[in-house]
């Protein structure tokens, strides 16, 4: 990359990051946080005030699976614009909460925040509503139905019953009670019709006429959080329930739209970046040591390779041990996957070995700065996603189970030059998605009760490609495919680590 290019890069990305911390701080999340102490869970909680100062309600607001309470924040301002207080906790296992997380102890620790509260006086029963999103919006359906409140708000929750392409094996919660009085259940057109079936059931099996069930146009699973018409109806059901003000202001997308916009920014900033720090005096690899094979033999093997350990994995997960909920069977299935594809192609992978410690270091440099970078963003625009000390002493097994595949990647297309630059980007990502069809196929044919691969998969998928992108320039300047394995290893773990709940 000529130097006009980088200075180019480096500009037009300062430029979009100066906007996006712009966007970020025009409308910026208020809330207290404190640790709430019940029952021994010692969860982060943010407090978001009623805009009056004086609350005329109150709302306890939990968040989905892999999620954290930072996420939930357009939801709780929306509230608190109502004169409502929200309380609003991370769960055990996620953001900066402790582990170990379990959906029993989940909801356990849920049950208790609430209890706590009203046994200090900080709410009233009569005057609040429990809201939650997917397995927070089950949650919050479970302690409604424990605790006598005002009302309960269910945003896409997790299925709680089997049913008609849910197994017993996929659901987070079983013997699960009947709907709680005065609920309102949302679901998004856009859902799987299987959550949205069983949303739909929640309300019809209780027939209880002070219940309401709402399918929402245009929405995802993820997006009813971030839509207006989500709040909209939320707030229309709290002001139904606690007679509060119907026309409050609306939140401002902007800090949403602020932190995508820094993502945008920082991938454009990181490729002047990783051309000036990885840039090596190219260690070649011989075309003539191994026969590479050509890219229908190499989806072919990693075809056969992920039905076989996704079949493999119903037996048992070997990184059970590193204790991250349903992580450590992702780590599993790419362990055993690379090390089967690597053991395949002996030979291949024996010719690209040959290595830089230079190059490994500079790469792997690299990578913790782009880690650090990336969930530091987002840990102050938008998640907590920031790794915390008990993750931090997951990375190295987490780390050691993607380096078998990302080498097994790497040397499949080696040599450097041997395929088109577009090819380079797309069969990597498509033998993700066989990988990923695979671990699918296992939670419907199999029943692996994996359902985080699935509700994950559009994260999983955003991040490979830029993940992607990153990994050839270090190829391409280090000619190393073990110092591009060590740097896409990095970066997997690092963003796995962040989105799975510590078990």
């Amino acid at each position: 990359m000529t130097g006009k290019k980088k200075l180019a890069f480096a500009a037009t990305g300062g430029l979009l990051l100066a906007v996006a911390v712009v966007l970020v701080a025009l409308y910026p999340y208020r809330a207290q946080t404190t640790i709430a102490s019940a029952a021994g869970c010692n969860m982060r909680t943010d407090i978001v005030e009623p805009i009056s100062g004086e609350p005329q309600g109150y709302v306890v607001l939990f968040h989905g699976l892999s999620a954290n309470k930072r996420i939930m924040w357009y939801i709780a301002e929306g509230f608190a614009a109502e004169n409502l207080r929200v309380f609003v906790p991370d769960l055990p296992g996620h953001g900066r909460t402790p582990g170990p997380f379990t959906p029993a102890r989940a909801q356990a620790c849920a049950e208790s925040f609430v209890q706590q509260l009203i046994d200090r006086r900080a709410i009233v029963p009569q005057r609040t509503i429990l809201a939650g999103h997917s397995m927070g919006g089950a949650i919050a359906v479970q302690t409604a139905s424990r605790i006598p409140v005002a009302g309960a708000i269910a945003i896409s929750p997790a299925p709680m019953r089997p049913g008609r392409g849910v197994w017993r094996e996929m659901l987070l919660f079983v013997n699960s009670g009947p709907l709680p009085p005065r609920t309102l259940v949302l679901s998004g057109a856009w859902e799987p019709s299987s959550m949205r079936e069983s949303a739909a059931a929640l309300v019809e099996s209780n027939a209880d006429p002070t219940d309401k069930y709402v399918v929402l146009p245009h929405t995802s699973h993820v997006s009813l959080i971030f839509n207006p018409a989500t709040l909209r109806e939320s707030r229309q059901w709290s002001a139904h329930l606690l007679g509060v003000e119907t026309e409050a202001a609306t939140p401002r997308l902007s800090p949403l739209f602020g932190a995508l916009l820094g993502i945008v920014a920082l991938s454009v900033l990181v490729v002047p970046f990783l051309h000036e720090l990885v840039a090596q005096p190219p260690v070649g690899v011989s075309s003539e040591s191994a026969s590479f094979p050509k890219p229908v033999h190499s989806l072919f093997q990693v075809t056969i390779v992920s039905v076989l350990c996704a079949a493999l994995l119903k037996l048992g997960v070997p990184l059970r041990f590193l204790n991250i909920f349903e992580g450590d069977y992702l780590a599993s299935f790419f362990l055993l996957s690379g090390l089967a594809l690597l053991a395949w192609n002996h030979k291949l992978a024996a010719a690209n070995f040959r290595f830089s410690w230079r190059a490994i270091l500079a790469a792997a440099f690299a990578a913790f700065v782009l880690l650090f970078l990336f969930s530091g963003w987002f840990d102050l625009t938008f998640s907590e996603s920031s790794l915390t000390v008990p993750r931090w002493l997951r990375f190295p097994g987490m780390f050691l189970a993607f380096l078998p595949w990302h080498f097994a990647e790497e040397c499949f297309l080696a040599p450097y030059g041997s395929l088109s630059r577009w090819k380079r980007l797309t069969l990597p990502l498509v033998f993700r998605a066989i990988a990923w069809l695979a671990m699918t196929a296992a939670l419907f044919l199999l029943r692996s009760g994996e359902i985080l691969i699935v509700l994950l998969s559009a994260y999983f998928a955003f991040f490979f490609v830029l993940q992607r992108l990153a990994v050839d320039v270090v190829h391409r300047e280090t000619r190393s495919a073990a110092a591009a394995a060590v740097f896409g290893a990095i970066l997997f773990a690092g963003l796995a680590l962040a989105i799975f709940p510590v078990a």
